[in-house]
């Protein structure tokens, strides 16, 4: 992607999400009360994207890993003791994976610290508006597989959300497959109810269920 010499604005959306997610956002009721991990930071980065509107950086974890392999998640991780602050983590963990240049990154806001009971980490999504965007890619395939840009109008086409769910977590959430791209779990929470607080859901069929695939099935 070539870089932009005129900052794209920030979507009245985007900005909605950051100033009512801490009050507005259901995934932060359900976990109110629940034990807080270590903390660590993803990044949310929406772009204007290449034609089909706005998109969303995603990336692909290696199918090597010990955990969470070959899975699609944001970019980001543990927060340092270097890091000045959680927007600093989730930016420099964003550099380290995906060679993220940061100044053509504004964040947008902050949305509520979501602890994760099957991990022991709490997470803070950093939600960042990508105004000039920049070439990225996999700095590390032992790490990051591929990183892909998804198209919000493909995340909320009815026909590629669904309910995923998993008999040996009793787990039931809401799903995406866009392409070759399957997204479940945390990210795909986070992303539905982002997308619910921006007002651009469209219906979608909350009985289809679909059992999440197996190479997804070990932690």
């Amino acid at each position: 992607m070539s870089t932009s010499t005129a900052a794209a604005p920030v979507p009245d959306w985007l900005q909605r999400v950051a100033d009512t997610s801490h009050e507005d956002m259901p995934l932060v009721r359900r976990l109110a009360g629940a034990p807080l991990g270590r903390q660590s930071a993803v990044l949310m980065l929406f772009g204007p994207g290449d034609g089909a509107g706005p998109d969303v950086v995603l990336t692909e974890r290696s199918s090597t890993l010990r955990r969470h392999a070959g899975q699609v998640s944001f970019p980001g991780g543990v927060v340092d003791d270097t890091d000045a602050d959680l927007v600093a983590a989730a930016m420099r963990e964003a550099r380290e994976e995906i060679d993220l240049a940061p100044d053509g990154v504004r964040v947008v806001g902050e949305l509520p610290r979501l602890p994760l009971s099957v991990t022991g980490y709490s997470v803070t999504p950093v939600l960042a508006w990508w105004e000039r965007p920049s070439t990225i890619r996999a700095v590390d395939p032992a790490e990051v597989a591929r990183v892909v840009q998804i198209p919000v109008a493909a995340l909320v086409d009815p026909a590629h959300r669904f309910t995923a769910t998993h008999p040996s977590r009793a787990f039931k959430a809401p799903a995406f497959e866009v392409g070759d791209v399957y997204v479940w779990g945390f990210t795909a929470i986070v992303l539905a109810e982002t997308l619910d607080l921006a007002g651009l859901t469209r219906p979608w069929d909350v009985e289809d269920e679909r059992v999440v695939p197996e190479r997804f099935m070990r932690r």
